[in-house]
């Protein structure tokens, strides 16, 4: 049965990015993380399309089963707001200056690398000294991949391959986040 390879391969393909997760900014991560539980500091997780989809996923588990608390911007009174307020561009970065306060993290998702609104607020966190978690795919030298404080790159230039990717790497953050 055909579906039967296809499924097979696309399982490999999968398997095959997470083989290539760096495992030394997987350590990094949780134990930034960890640090932000114990401070009792926030997690704030933005993305665009699936990965805003991902990002309400990971942040309720976060909430949930780390217990750290976050969140994420996918209202849509918040969205069109800040939107038509400061522009598609900014509306990130601009809900990020209304919620974040200092010694929060940011986990910014964005499969391209290069989406305006994601890259805008990775640039004010930078500048903010905000901690900055980023993942992103495609290009190695995205413009996300090099504003974080730790940047996953996902060598795919597929978008399902890359979110499915990203999906797994923050559950496995929560899951030993959950643990410690």
């Amino acid at each position: 049965m055909q579906y039967n390879t296809d499924f097979k391969n696309y399982s490999k393909e999968i398997s095959n990015l997470l083989e290539c997760v760096n495992h030394d900014l997987l350590k990094k991560s949780i134990d930034l993380i960890y640090k932000i539980k114990k401070n009792n500091k926030k997690i704030f997780i933005v993305g665009n399309g699936g990965s805003s989809s991902i990002a309400s996923h990971v942040s309720l588990d976060f909430t949930k089963i780390a217990n750290v608390t976050s969140t994420n911007f996918n209202n849509s009174n918040l969205i069109t707001c800040f939107a038509n307020d400061y522009g598609h561009d900014n509306w990130v970065k601009e809900a990020i200056k209304a919620y974040a306060i200092p010694g929060d993290l940011i986990i910014l998702i964005s499969s391209s690398g290069v989406s305006k609104n994601i890259v805008n607020a990775a640039k004010y966190c930078k500048k903010k000294n905000f901690r900055i978690l980023t993942f992103s795919g495609f290009s190695k030298n995205n413009p996300l991949s090099k504003l974080g404080n730790i940047n996953f790159h996902v060598k795919s230039n597929d978008y399902n391959h890359i979110e499915i990717t990203h999906h797994i790497i923050l559950n496995f953050l929560v899951e030993k986040i959950s643990k410690k």
